[in-house]
């Protein structure tokens, strides 16, 4: 087909120009001179990210091997740990623990809100002998598009005067939705480079407590290629302990700066207009959005549930055959129920419009039943008629 290829899944997402042009230089000597500059920048720019003053580590990795990463540095065979079932991604990190030997407790969710810090809190405080060493939750959910307060869960730990350490995967939220690893008290952040980071697939990352530091010198699960205190000595000099991802962390020098030029606050702005138009469009349609709590709407992307009998496998087929234009699938349990938007990354409103078109040419292609109108309604939220329309009837 001629034009782009629209990839509006939840991540990889689309790479900007500037960090292409950065990765396309020749690779140079990881242990030269000229390195040191490069990694330096890279880990100290990560701190900025994730808004931390204590130690990052970067491994050449998916986002799978910094979720275990977490779990191997700090924690020993058969620690209990209790994870909250948000959706896909959090039951595969709760399959993850189980093959390391720990003992992971899963509180139930229906798929459809964030992680509860009220279960959270009264499962501590039964917790009186403090078996549970963590508690591990995703902070924006890629399956559901559902966000976890994780303020909340931190409030819920320090109540219940529980000492687990709290890990928080923020693979799909790291600099796309506002994230504050120190104020908010996170021990272990896991995250990835193919989504708000804007770079490919390849990248993963740890940002680490002094608390999480000091459980990794007790900590008894084998490590070797995931250690923190590996990595401790060369990347104070700006090196890694074993060959890095060395035009990967080019592209992320570039990304950061694009991050920091725009300013993470309107970063993170950009991401809820966005998501709050593409919302508005959903409901336009007729279809229902799976998140059920306004407070845990994503900015990253929206899940959309097809109505009873319809097949959104069928739906997204017919709109990449015929618009060029790749949408999420649902997971495990919603797997045929939902498609998801993603809108996160390199992503503009003009980006967003055409995505939505797409989608609304899909619906009528696919026969899903449906109102027109859903690019209607967030044009005119995006360009403020909305708004204006409102003050008018008032």
């Amino acid at each position: 087909m001629s034009g782009r290829h629209f990839l509006q899944i939840p991540g990889p997402t689309n790479v900007p120009d500037r960090v292409l042009r950065a990765m396309d230089f020749p690779t140079m000597d990881h242990r030269g001179p000229a390195f040191a500059a490069v990694g330096t920048k890279a880990l100290e720019g990560m701190k900025s990210v994730f808004r931390t003053e204590s130690t990052v580590v970067i491994y050449p990795a998916s986002g799978t091997g910094a979720w275990e990463a977490a779990l191997v540095n700090t924690l020993s065979a058969g620690d209990k740990v209790l994870m909250y079932e948000t959706g896909h991604f959090a039951t595969l990190w709760n399959h993850l623990a189980q093959r390391l030997g720990l003992q992971p407790e899963f509180i139930a969710g229906d798929w459809r809100h964030g992680a509860d810090p009220v279960a959270i809190e009264e499962r501590l405080r039964a917790d009186s002998g403090h078996e549970i060493k963590a508690v591990c939750v995703v902070h924006n959910e890629t399956s559901t598009g559902s966000v976890t307060q994780i303020p909340e869960i931190r409030r819920a730990i320090d109540a219940a005067g529980h000492p687990a350490l709290l890990m928080v995967d923020t693979i799909s939220s790291l600099a796309s939705i506002d994230y504050r690893h120190d104020d908010w008290g996170v021990d272990v952040t896991v995250a990835g480079s193919q989504k708000g980071l804007m770079l490919p697939p390849g990248l993963s990352f740890n940002a680490i407590s002094e608390k999480a530091l000091a459980a990794a010198k007790t900590a008894g699960l084998p490590n070797a290629y995931w250690a923190w205190d590996a990595m401790a000595e060369p990347n104070a000099k700006g090196y890694f302990p074993y060959t890095p991802a060395t035009n990967l962390l080019y592209g992320l020098v570039e990304a950061i700066d694009m991050l920091h030029e725009e300013g993470l606050e309107n970063v993170f702005q950009r991401h809820q207009r966005h998501g709050a138009a593409a919302r508005r469009a959903v409901r336009a349609w007729g279809l229902e959005v799976l998140c059920l709590e306004p407070r845990h709407y994503s900015g990253s992307l929206t899940a959309v549930l097809v109505p009873e009998g319809q097949s959104a496998d069928a739906f997204r087929r017919t709109t990449l055959e015929n618009f060029n234009m790749s949408l999420g699938n649902g997971l495990s349990k919603i797997a045929d129920k939902v498609f998801r938007i993603g809108h996160l990354g390199d992503f503009n409103d003009l980006m967003l419009m055409g995505t939505l078109s797409g989608v609304e040419m899909g619906l009528e292609l696919s026969g899903v039943p449906h109102r027109r109108g859903g690019v209607q309604a967030a044009l005119d939220y995006l360009s403020g008629r909305e708004q204006t329309s409102a003050s008018a009837a008032e």
